[in-house]
């Protein structure tokens, strides 16, 4: 099966020729690696602009933690995390702006706002109006597998089949994008690494991303300083570098070309790497 081999925003169109680096920028007090770090306004902002020197093609901007237990947070507290941030980066930056949420609100004022992608890690699944938002904003769109919300997700990581699942799961999200009238070549796919599987599936899924390559769409993989690599490595969060490196490659080999990260400038030069040897 041939990989999608652009993916279609709002305002451009992005070439997977080589793997795409996501950039994680978390505005929130709480988040499982860097939460709190660039809570203020100016603090995200240079981080922002920090992650797009560091070789980011895009920066994902997320004001609730989807870390496993986390609690949920209002809509307004999001958008008043967000926002800002958003806004004081126009003409600030180049690459295009991602906002992670699962609320049709937040991702309607982010799209007025500049942003240019959703990345819903419910897969549109949550709020009934998300599909819609997006197909309106002509936004580009990832949609991510999960089991129950962040609060519940790691009480059940058993499944019959994890693939069939996760992937019946994908393409229902996938047509719920395509009936609220977003083209197919605007949405990507992300098998929701650390959402609802234990350390097993996690590895299962990577080892096995060619199985996602039929559904026809550009395929995101976010391991970074995950807990499934600190139980492997026995490392703390900001100490998974290496690991989380090992993983961003075998993602690669196996089908990945967009990649959510923390260490942008070192898993830039991982997927380069991994890219040049295959």
């Amino acid at each position: 099966m041939m990989k999608a081999k652009t993916w279609e925003l709002s305002r451009r169109t992005l070439s997977l020729e080589r793997p795409q680096i996501m950039g994680i920028l978390n505005v929130t007090p709480d988040s499982f690696s860097d939460g709190g770090r660039f809570f203020s306004l100016e603090a995200a902002v240079e981080r922002a602009r920090e992650l797009e020197r560091e070789g980011a093609d895009i920066i994902d901007i997320g004001g609730e933690s989807t870390r496993p237990n986390a609690p949920a947070v209002s809509l307004q507290e999001e958008l008043d995390r967000v926002l800002p941030v958003i806004e004081a980066l126009k003409g600030r930056i180049t690459v295009p702006i991602s906002i992670d949420t699962y609320k049709a609100g937040a991702a309607r004022a982010a799209c007025a706002a500049g942003a240019e992608i959703v990345n819903d890690v419910t897969g549109l699944m949550f709020d009934p109006e998300m599909a819609a938002v997006v197909a309106e904003a002509d936004a580009g769109v990832v949609v991510m597998h999960t089991r129950g919300m962040p609060d519940t997700m790691q009480k059940d990581t058993g499944y019959d089949d994890l693939i069939a699942d996760v992937k019946e799961y994908l393409a229902g999200s996938i047509a719920l994008a395509r009936k609220a009238g977003l083209p197919e070549e605007r949405i990507a796919i992300d098998p929701g690494l650390g959402f609802g599987k234990s350390v097993q599936g996690n590895l299962e899924l990577i080892k096995r991303l060619e199985e996602f390559l039929p559904l026809g769409r550009p395929i995101l993989v976010g391991p970074s300083r995950k807990s499934f690599v600190g139980a492997i490595t026995g490392r703390d969060g900001g100490e998974r570098v290496f690991g989380t490196a090992a993983a961003v490659a075998m993602s690669i080999v196996h089908g990945a070309t967009i990649i959510r990260v923390h260490d942008v400038a070192a898993m830039r030069d991982v997927a380069l790497m991994t890219r040049a040897l295959m």
